[in-house]
């Protein structure tokens, strides 16, 4: 059965029951768990009323002549919500192949007035990204690397994965818990645990080739993926914090293993924490190298002596 075809059946037979399970679906439809909650969630998507229970025994039940309130939105929550739309082009987020679609729809929420505002809005606001001679909010073509969204489709149902990457020449797997998502200069990072050599890693969502859920039989809980995290924190050697222009130097290059935590809402001010093997020549020189790029904007809380060193002689060089 097409997948479309199975979402109009199911529609048909949650409809005519006071209350379903998603065992219920599984059975009746002979479809695996997570097919039968990403049919669910397409169902809800689609405007019907579900109702979810908790508890042991809970399920979902279709809530039967409800009259849903109208929206409406203040003109400051147009103008904050166009904004907000503008500023995403170009940034390959998933979700936005129907971006024209959603456009019109916000569009048509407003009155006349206030489309003249966005009009103008639109001609005057320039984000990073934008073409200037092209600008228009309805002529955008940002989509992410394909992956991506299949990425975030699987990990809404498990954050246990296995994953395919490219490596340079070499296609490696790894079983990884996955931590974070990162988005930076219209690409998506991944930070992941990996389940086998129990350390943090970094990916760049472009490389990878496939992604699949991770063997139940083989997962750590996740209260032991935080406390073997907790234990590496323990071995950060260097802390730095950045001002505006060293943030500025981080934003246009730094090592994907490296993040840093904003330390104001105005974001012109950071703490770098993060571990340097010093008795990896190519690493230490490396790291020392970026340092330098990142300029004389940064404060040293703690750093072991052999970048600074190396990252003193690096002045020297300079100056001379």
């Amino acid at each position: 059965m097409k997948k479309v075809e199975r979402i109009n059946v199911i529609m048909r037979y949650i409809n005519n029951r006071a209350h379903f399970t998603i065992s219920e679906i599984m059975r009746e439809f002979d479809v695996s768990r997570s097919t039968a909650i990403r049919d669910i969630r397409e169902i809800e998507s689609m405007g019907m009323p579900l109702v979810s229970e908790a508890g042991r025994d809970g399920g979902y039940f279709v809530m039967h002549n409800s009259v849903l309130p109208e929206v409406r939105f203040t003109d400051h929550e147009v103008k904050a919500l166009f904004i907000a739309f503008m500023a995403t082009r170009n940034q390959q987020l998933p979700y936005l192949k129907s971006r024209q679609s959603i456009a019109e729809k916000l569009l048509s929420l407003i009155s006349e007035s206030q489309q003249d505002d966005l009009i103008l809005l639109n001609q005057l606001l320039l984000f990073e990204g934008t073409n200037p001679h092209n600008p228009d909010l309805l002529d955008i073509s940002d989509l992410p690397h394909p992956m991506v969204e299949t990425l975030f489709q699987t990990l809404l149902l498990d954050r246990y994965l296995w994953l395919t990457i490219q490596e340079e020449k070499d296609i490696k797997s790894y079983p990884i818990y996955l931590l974070h998502l990162y988005h930076e200069k219209s690409s998506w990072i991944i930070e992941g645990f990996d389940l086998t050599e129990e350390k943090k890693r970094i990916f760049p969502a472009d490389l990878l080739l496939d992604i699949k859920p991770y063997s139940p039989k083989k997962r750590l809980r996740e209260q032991e993926i935080i406390e073997k995290l907790k234990m590496r924190e323990e071995g950060i050697n260097l802390v730095l914090e950045l001002g505006p222009k060293a943030i500025a130097q981080y934003k246009k290059y730094h090592p994907l293993r490296v993040t840093i935590a904003y330390t104001n809402p105005y974001q012109t001010t950071a703490i770098l924490k993060t571990f340097v093997h010093v008795h990896k020549p190519d690493e230490l020189t490396e790291f020392t190298n970026w340092l330098l790029f990142l300029g004389r904007d940064l404060k040293i809380r703690e750093m072991p002596e052999k970048i600074l060193e190396n990252v003193r002689r690096g002045l020297d060089l300079y100056r001379e």
